[in-house]
């Protein structure tokens, strides 16, 4: 993946799959298997975005990543260069079967899967329906937590202005907030980029999205229940997940991260400390 191309598109997906439900799913895959020569790479780490992002979240850390691991990094559907399927709710369940289904489709049975904030609500479902398929699972500045009736208001008023102003107005008031406070002006160029990224965001995904996460289930026992190893990642300046969310619930296998300089994006606050904390995890587990 060049980074100058990257920086072009709202995506790094390069690739794109028809799932069963008619979604047209694209993703970013590392070490694409198209009947050539074998990969000493066995080990895959699929990456799960946050809400209005996309598969570009992860263009800082997977170009180092992807030297060990197979990457791979799905638009979730609504977002990116993926399709927007029309359903009022976008359910974390309906995210989880189509992570799933593509795996099934890329024949990859077994998988670290890491979500960021949105996508850590999606990897929670998948591991209470799919554990099988995991060696390995965590949750990247997100919570297992349901929402709470404020944040439940928050997300009736998101879908307001998303349906009275647009996607863009929405996506200028939401990124900023994503960071640590200290790093606005030292990262200006990072903010802009997450706008370019959540620009993306289809109107029609971000709503049903937003409903889905305020529908939302309680999942500590998934992660509390889990014999398989745990990474939550989490960020000491964090606005939106903060740190007793993020570390509400453990198992014997979790391991802990606190990025102490990064708040909702440690990917491009911290990206250095964000990949020796998954190189870590990934290696450790093996």
């Amino acid at each position: 993946m060049g980074k100058e191309d990257a920086l072009k598109v709202d995506s790094i997906a390069q690739r794109k799959v028809l799932l069963n439900n008619g979604l047209e799913l694209a993703y970013y895959d590392s070490h694409p298997h198209d009947g050539g020569a074998a990969d000493d790479i066995t080990e895959v780490v699929v990456l799960l975005h946050g809400y209005c992002g996309s598969s570009a979240y992860w263009e800082q850390i997977v170009e180092e990543l992807e030297q060990t691991v197979r990457i791979l990094a799905p638009d979730a559907r609504g977002h990116g260069r993926s399709s927007a399927p029309d359903e009022e709710v976008y359910t974390m369940e309906k995210y989880a079967d189509d992570v799933a289904e593509l795996l099934i489709k890329l024949n990859v049975h077994n998988a670290v899967l890491l979500g960021h904030s949105l996508g850590g609500y999606i990897t929670l479902a998948f591991a209470e329906k799919y554990s099988k398929k995991l060696s390995a699972f965590g949750l990247i500045h997100s919570t297992a937590l349901p929402d709470g009736e404020a944040a439940k208001d928050n997300r009736d008023k998101a879908v307001a202005a998303l349906e009275q102003h647009g996607v863009p107005a929405f996506i200028d008031g939401l990124i900023p907030k994503l960071f640590a406070p200290a790093n606005l002006e030292a990262l200006q160029g990072e903010v802009e980029r997450g706008k370019e990224i959540g620009y993306g965001t289809s109107l029609r995904g971000s709503v049903a999205t937003a409903k889905g996460m305020k529908a939302r289930e309680d999942r500590k026992h998934v992660i509390e229940q889990s014999e398989l190893p745990v990474l939550l990642v989490a960020g000491a300046n964090d606005k939106v997940i903060p740190l007793e969310s993020a570390f509400a619930a453990a198992n014997a296998q979790t391991t802990k991260v606190q990025l102490d300089s990064a708040g909702h994006m440690g990917m491009v606050e911290q990206p250095k400390a964000l990949i020796a904390a998954i190189r870590s995890f990934v290696s450790a587990k093996q």
